[in-house]
């Protein structure tokens, strides 16, 4: 079974590429046209240069987590600049349970 292990590893990773290439929007793509893309994965997939040259140079690079806005997510109130600065306001509001 473990002879068959490399072609297994080889052939998953022509097909993830392909998929991959195919389900890359037109504009994304790097270096050269996706139908260009596509030809090279095929045709050299079995010597991995097609499937590896996909994932280094044709693929869209993808952005950092941090370097996106922080519009519209989620932060943690210790990581909340605003939070903390209402934290150190000398008068805080009234709690509406103490006044009677």
């Amino acid at each position: 079974m473990l002879r068959y292990l490399p072609f297994l590893l080889v052939l998953a990773l022509w097909i993830y590429a392909f998929v991959d290439c195919l389900n890359t929007p037109e504009e994304d793509v790097r270096g050269m046209p996706k139908l260009a893309w596509v030809f090279v994965i095929l045709l050299f997939g079995e010597v991995l240069v097609g499937p590896i040259a996909w994932l280094i140079a044709g693929r869209p690079r993808r952005e950092p987590a941090g370097a996106q806005g922080a519009q519209g997510r989620w932060i943690a109130p210790d990581d909340n600049p605003e939070f903390l600065k209402s934290l150190n306001k000398d008068d805080p509001k009234p709690d509406p349970k103490t006044e009677q």
